[in-house]
């Protein structure tokens, strides 16, 4: 037997959605701030303002202000360690994230730093140029470390070799999409650096398969 909401209580599915739009509109307004205004020129208070909802109930969305902005990046955390878990038997770690970061690359997918697309462009700006941005980052950088290396471990890799080798991977990844970041900032496309992307890809993943594939 199903049962109705009580008249004037919305039900789990439209509170959940009530979530979701209200944090989806925190995070929109406050990431038209920053652009307009700098990271550092605009306060919690200013956000709450400007989305009409007070202080506490923004917090309760986002523990921090830096996770206005950086929350998108709790959506990548665990994508290398689902990458790892899903790779064909044959691949090795390093090869199926090798693979998934070209496959981006042509996507153009934000996350590789090869996006030209104005917002895309002004995010990463202002990601790469406010240091308390870059500080918060680490604690996404951390999760998805953690669980990368618990889908490494295994019993020809051990912890501390699961771990190094996911920092390894991880921080590859991000410099990758730093260094593409840097060349469309310099006011290049992205069809134009494309090859360059590759090749840096191609050179630092097989750096990486010299050694960690070696470990087991």
């Amino acid at each position: 037997m199903t049962t109705e909401p009580t008249r004037g209580h919305p039900g789990p599915g439209l509170r959940e959605s009530k979530k979701v739009r209200t944090r989806g509109h925190l995070a929109a307004t406050a990431l038209e701030l920053f652009l307009t205004r700098g990271f550092d020129q605009v306060s919690v208070a200013d956000v709450a303002a400007a989305a009409d909802v007070s202080k506490p109930t923004l917090f309760r969305y986002f523990p921090s202000k830096e996770d206005l902005i950086l929350h998108r990046f709790a959506d990548h955390q665990d994508e290398a360690a689902r990458v790892v878990r899903a790779r064909p038997a044959e691949w090795s770690p390093v090869r199926a994230l090798h693979e998934h970061f070209r496959a981006a690359l042509r996507d153009r997918d934000p996350i590789t730093g090869l996006s030209d697309l104005p917002d895309v462009v002004a995010f990463q700006r202002l990601l790469y140029s406010t240091p308390s941005l870059e500080s918060r980052l680490a604690h996404y950088t951390g999760r998805e470390v953690d669980l990368l290396a618990e889908e490494l471990h295994a019993p020809s890799r051990p912890p501390l070799a699961a771990r190094l080798a996911a920092r390894h991977l991880v921080t590859v990844r991000q410099e990758l999409g730093r260094e593409n970041w840097r060349r469309i900032a310099a006011g290049r496309s992205a069809e134009d650096v494309y090859p360059e992307a590759v090749a840096d890809a191609d050179l630092a993943f097989g750096m990486l398969a010299d050694g960690l594939d070696a470990v087991g």
